[in-house]
């Protein structure tokens, strides 16, 4: 194996702290050996369980929402009451990024193994609260930056990147459902970069335009190939290679043959070599303080499905945090 870069930003001994999240598909990855596989490469591993949040209990469904007769307010209360167990998810993530804050202010790389993309306000927020130049890599087939006005769906993990970017609009009260969102921490436009996508809402790409958004879409991957393409947004959102990066993959920016058992699997993905190549050149960098890897869902496929997509998902593990071909 070659010699590992030194990191600017973790000391040694090098810790990883996985953080798991709240649906199975992390508990898979760990069983498959992956603490094992990551001490194989010379971390320290501090893992201190399964965090199932047992303590945070969804409130009823549903949100009541009457007329108030100002157009602009009775609009905002229609948006919010669309949105999907939203006191939940800004609870749930509030208390990852904590977590995540914790160990990185140890000088640990927290590795957030999920679950819901949502988790990523919490995970990102953790790092922004550490190290508040970071910047962030965000690997997806989907944008996930859906408003509350813009999503169809009412679904947080479609829009825990406006959240971040703080798109939405103000909370109208403090008791407003949006004010729970308030602790989540502010990612600038200009220190996020997208690799991967290929099924982007039409409002998202609307967001994407109107705050200049830098995204290398699967069309660019084929265009000028994967190494040129994390050159190039390392370039961007990384230009003189002092800020500190959170690597944020979800799988389903792998292609379903690689990767299919995963919640919204959109074919024409990324392959298993330009999946692997995004993280050894993060870990290349030696700027890496924080891994989110995202919705393993061995619920959705068949036992070999799951098998494949576990596997992967430890591989890519490990090639961010220094396994190298030879």
């Amino acid at each position: 194996m070659s010699p590992t870069p030194s990191n600017k930003f973790l000391p040694t001994p090098k810790t990883v702290a996985p953080k798991l999240g709240v649906d199975k598909g992390p508990i898979h990855l760990v069983q498959a050996g992956l603490i094992n596989q990551v001490e194989e490469l010379g971390w320290r591993v501090v893992f201190d369980g399964h965090h199932q949040f047992e303590d945070i209990s969804p409130p009823p469904n549903g949100i009541q929402v009457n007329p108030t007769g100002d157009a602009a307010v009775d609009t905002l209360n229609t948006s919010i009451a669309r949105l999907r167990s939203p006191q939940f998810v800004a609870q749930v993530c509030e208390s990852v990024a904590s977590a995540v804050q914790a160990h990185a202010e140890m000088g640990h790389l927290p590795v957030t193994l999920g679950g819901d993309h949502s988790l990523a306000m919490g995970t990102i927020s953790g790092t922004l609260r550490t190290y508040d130049q970071a910047c962030v890599i965000w690997i997806d087939a989907h944008a996930d930056i859906n408003t509350i006005h813009s999503t169809d769906t009412g679904n947080i993990h479609g829009m825990p990147l406006s959240f971040l970017l703080k798109l939405n609009p103000p909370a109208p009260s403090p008791d407003s459902v949006l004010a729970k969102f308030d602790w989540v921490s502010h990612l600038p436009a200009e220190r996020l970069v997208y690799i991967g996508l290929r099924d982007v809402d039409k409002g998202e790409k609307e967001i994407l335009k109107k705050h200049n958004i830098k995204a290398f879409s699967m069309h660019e991957v084929d265009r000028y190939g994967i190494g040129k393409v994390v050159e190039m947004a390392l370039d961007y959102v990384n230009p003189q290679r002092d800020r500190p990066i959170h690597l944020s993959f979800d799988v389903d920016a792998l292609d379903p043959s690689v990767a299919p058992s995963t919640g919204t699997p959109v074919r024409g993905g990324l392959t298993f070599r330009e999946g692997h190549y995004i993280c050894e050149a993060i870990h290349e960098t030696g700027l890496l303080v924080a891994l989110d890897l995202m919705e393993v869902n061995p619920t959705l496929a068949d036992a070999e499905s799951v098998r494949q997509t576990v596997t992967v998902g430890c591989s890519l593990v490990r090639s961010a945090l220094g396994e190298t071909l030879l």
